[in-house]
């Protein structure tokens, strides 16, 4: 049936309808109306009632941490941060209470988690590098004089007997003194004697309990030996005036300061040789031969951290050959890797090959193991005297696979291809079936053979997706933790230097032991200088790599 013409419908009569508004108009029969009216829902605003308390619950959680943060910054005199704090979060509670400004509602919490996990971490890093923080030199010159006078202690001779009790609190141990005049006091490691007129005292006068403690038995005492010996209990708040210590838990006896501090002077002096220690002005008290004492404070340095890793005789040879060795360990690492996993991918991307699908599963499973598992795995199997490859595949030999400098790197160069090239063969497989089939049709009909197609056609327009994955896998060698920590640990070790650096070590492994190595002692100032040296090196190299690879943006 054909449709009427509107023309043909009757006029509505009175007053116009507005348009979207209901008429009267009268249709002729068996029509209906081309987009009849449906009512429908009213849209939820995104600042509704539901809305505004759901943030008002998730503000109030977030704040309330907020709150017990800064007060915690503030019991710790922290006014740097109880400030940025403050200001962080007024800038969060104005974010997501004002109307309007989505776009900052979502990217609060990400720029918020940057900052803090990204931004503060690397603006830390770098200010340490300017200074001497480390063991012996990690708090302030006031704390650095109160540890010296606690640590550097003798017994005072015919120093008076005092009858003691061990005591435990909420998992820390006290000590209940009874002194020659038969007062009892109460301390503890960091707390100074407190008199206790209330302590309980047996037939002989001797303070043996106090309300709230629980007295040790002489088991319990014997169980709890080593925590107990490490007790010393502060006389007063004055450290000059000493400790009490016991070495059986029933008599103590007192310790003071075998190196006199004096204020006016700003010098230590030792009680016994009358040695002299003054502020040498590197953060720690020196006698006149520059012997120092072993607790320092933490100083701004400048620039010594830089000269240190240069000038240092310990330092300086080792650290060239790092250097050296890692270049070469990245750029042959993303070399053979590259090479290998080309290969594999053009050998099994033949579209004859039957059960591809099967040998690329079992190219990747070294890519599937975690890199520090298979390093370990790798140590067992290279381990000269025991390992799988020395007594099953070569007959017992004894090869330093690990233990000899020219063996170790290459063990690590290979282990470090079969772990890298499961990743180049998945990307080398992708951008290989990403070309068009019709070129390299087109190539072999002029004439081309398959090298000269592979070398002028197939890797020009490889290189253009490769090569910035390139240069990040190069960027990640440069910074290989865990193939050199798990497999030789750095060694075999230098034998010019007293520090724990090996011929295998890296500049991450290196920035690793001194950071937190054993023997020379922590020193994270010279760490961060030399992480700030590879961030540096590997920037540099990055953005002259990305520069050159604009090259092959012209390739078509």
């Amino acid at each position: 049936m054909p449709k009427p013409d509107v023309r043909d419908l009757p006029a509505t009569q009175g007053k116009p309808t507005p348009a979207g508004s209901s008429s009267n108009v009268t249709l002729p029969s068996g029509t209906r109306p081309a987009n009849p009216a449906r009512p429908t829902k009213p849209l939820r605003h995104p600042d509704s009632v539901k809305g505004t308390l759901l943030k008002v619950v998730l503000l109030g959680l977030v704040d309330a941490f907020a709150v017990y943060v800064l007060m915690m910054l503030f019991l710790s005199q922290s006014w740097a941060a109880l400030a940025v704090s403050g200001l962080v979060v007024l800038a969060i509670n104005w974010i997501y209470l004002r109307k309007g400004g989505l776009p900052a509602k979502y990217l609060a919490p990400g720029v918020l988690f940057l900052l803090v996990f990204q931004v503060l971490v690397v603006v830390f890093s770098g200010y340490i590098a300017f200074t001497n923080y480390g063991d012996g030199h990690n708090s302030t010159k006031e704390d650095a004089i109160s540890a010296i006078q606690l640590t550097a202690q003798q017994r005072v001779p015919d120093s008076p007997a005092y009858k003691a009790a061990v005591l435990t609190k909420d998992d820390g141990f006290s000590l209940l003194f009874t002194d020659p005049a038969g007062k009892a006091q109460v301390g503890s490691t960091g707390q100074p004697l407190t008199e206790v007129p209330d302590a309980g005292k047996d037939s002989t006068g001797k303070a043996t309990s106090l309300p709230g403690y629980q007295t040790l038995t002489f088991q319990e005492i014997v169980a709890n030996q080593q925590e107990i010996l490490k007790i010393t209990v502060p006389v007063s708040d004055n450290p000059a005036d000493g400790t009490l210590r016991t070495a059986d838990g029933s008599t103590a006896y007192q310790f003071k300061p075998a190196l006199n501090y004096d204020a006016s002077k700003d010098t230590f002096t030792d009680t016994e040789t009358g040695k002299e220690y003054r502020d040498n002005g590197k953060g720690a008290f020196a006698d006149a031969n520059g012997e120092t004492l072993a607790t320092g404070w933490k100083i701004d340095v400048g620039m010594d951290n830089f000269v240190r890793a240069f000038t240092d005789p310990s330092l300086r040879g080792p650290l060239v050959g790092v250097i050296l060795w890692t270049f070469t360990f990245s750029i042959a690492s993303v070399a053979l890797t590259f090479v290998m996993g080309l290969f594999l991918a053009i050998t099994f991307n033949r579209e004859d090959l039957r059960g591809k699908k099967a040998y690329r599963i079992l190219m990747i499973l070294p890519y599937a193991f975690p890199a520090f598992l298979s390093g370990l795995v790798w140590s067992g199997i290279l381990n000269p005297e025991f390992g799988w490859l020395n007594q099953t595949l070569l007959g017992g030999a004894n090869i330093g696979w690990l233990t000899d400098p020219v063996l170790a790197k290459i063990s690590v160069l290979v282990v470090n291809v079969w772990l890298g090239f499961p990743y180049m063969f998945l990307v080398c497989t992708g951008a290989l079936q990403s070309l068009p089939s019709e070129i390299d049709e087109a190539a072999r009909m002029d004439g081309a053979s398959a090298w000269r197609v592979f070398r002028s056609i197939k890797l020009p327009l490889l290189l253009v997706s490769v090569a910035p994955l390139l240069i990040s896998s190069f960027a990640f060698n440069f910074n290989n933790f865990n193939v050199i920590y798990m497999l030789t640990g750095g060694g075999p070790r230098f034998a010019d230097t007293d520090r724990d650096i090996g011929s295998t070590d890296i500049l991450i492994t290196l920035v690793y032991k001194v950071a937190f190595g054993q023997g020379t002692g922590r020193d994270y100032g010279l760490a961060s200088a030399l992480a700030i040296i590879i961030f540096i090196i590997v920037a540099t190299i990055s953005a002259i790599s990305f520069k050159q690879t604009k090259a092959l943006e012209d390739v078509n």
